[in-house]
Order: structure tokens, then sequence, then C-alpha cells
């Protein structure tokens, strides 16, 4: 799988940049219950693992997951704080060494992507710009036979799309946010199964 990722990153090296996932998903929600020495210490501890669990749930999806999982266990907690957004609490139960509840957290886009890009985590999170485009994930299993019949569907069904990132044997391109319905059938037509991770479209055989 590594050769025909290498072949296909010589390939369209000329064309080859690093993408951006728009309109990512970016809350989360984590059911935490921790028991301590001290409530407040059980509490500081919840957050903490919620705040480490939703990161890695939703930049997970736009992220290489085993550098991801490095970078949070190296990162300290404060250090982790600046990329939450907002947050909120339910259902928050406490005794004098437990704390329990149901935490919603929703990430900073930009101040995620800065963060994954300075910890050398291999991504393609938003820019915090909006353009009317849809994400593909093609995991390539067979080689240049696997891209040649994607590049066919897609002349077939006249579906430009611009290829953004080539990593690990997966190919990341962007269509038209308005062919992704005929894209996605032209492709299950052609033997491809697929299935929607948080907006993104991914195709595989």
């Amino acid at each position: 799988m590594r050769k025909v990722g290498l072949l296909l990153s010589v390939i369209f090296a000329p064309m080859f940049f690093v993408g951006a996932v728009f309109g990512a998903d970016l809350t989360g929600v984590a059911n935490v219950n921790v028991t301590s020495d001290t409530a407040v210490t059980a509490k500081n501890m919840a957050f903490d693992e919620a705040r480490r669990q939703i990161i890695l749930d939703k930049l997970g999806n736009y992220a290489d997951r085993s550098q991801l999982r490095t970078a949070v266990r190296e990162t300290k907690s404060a250090g982790l704080m600046d990329l939450i957004a907002s947050s909120s609490i339910e259902g928050e139960q406490t005794s004098d060494t437990t704390y329990s509840a149901r935490i919603t957290m929703t990430l900073d886009g930009e101040v995620a992507k800065k963060w994954l890009d300075e910890k050398g985590v291999h991504n393609w999170l938003n820019n915090g710009q909006e353009v009317n485009v849809s994400q593909v994930k093609v995991v390539i299993k067979n080689g240049l036979r696997d891209w040649a019949n994607i590049n066919a569907i897609a002349r077939k069904e006249g579906i430009e799309f611009a290829t953004k990132n080539i990593f690990d044997g997966v190919v990341l391109i962007e269509i038209p946010a308005s062919k992704r319905k005929n894209f996605t059938i032209a492709v299950r037509e052609n033997g491809w199964r697929y299935a929607d991770e948080d907006g993104v479209l991914k195709i595989s055989r």
C-alpha cells in the first residue's frame, strides 16, 4: 500500500497541495464519570478526559489518527484548552469524591488547524472558510487501476475534481457539492462502497 501511495504522490506531484475540509463538524459529546480524592479534582480530571476524547473523536476525522493520538497524549491540559471554543454541561452530578456529566464541546477550527500544523500532525482541516465543494476520501487498494476508474467515472459524469491530498493509500479530492449525489450513485454502480464520515464522502472497493 505504501508503494501505491508513493507512486500516486510522484504522478500527481505537480498538482499536490494540502487541502482543507470545509464546514468541518467540530462539536462532540463525552459522557464522563470520574472519582478522585475531592470533587473539585474529579471535575478537573473529567473535563480533561472529555476534552481529550472530543479532540480525538472530532479531529480524527480530518487528521492522521496515530499522529493525533501522540500529539494529544504529549500536550498538557492547559495546551488543549485553547482548542475549545465553547462547552456546555448536562446531567451534572457530584459527591465528595466523584463527578459525572454529559459534556459538549465545540473546537475552534482555526486554533485546531494551527495546533495540528505546529505538532506536525498530517491533516486536512479547514481554515475557517466555506466553499461550495464536497470532500471525497478515495481509498486506493488496487493501485492505478482504482485511480483510473475514478477518473473515468468523473469524466463520464462530467464532474471536475481537484486532487487535494495523497497520504498512505488515500487520495482526498474535492468535487462540486451539487455533483455529490450523482457521483455517489456512479461510484456505487461501478462497484465502490461508500459511507459518510461527518460530511466527508468515503469510497473504497
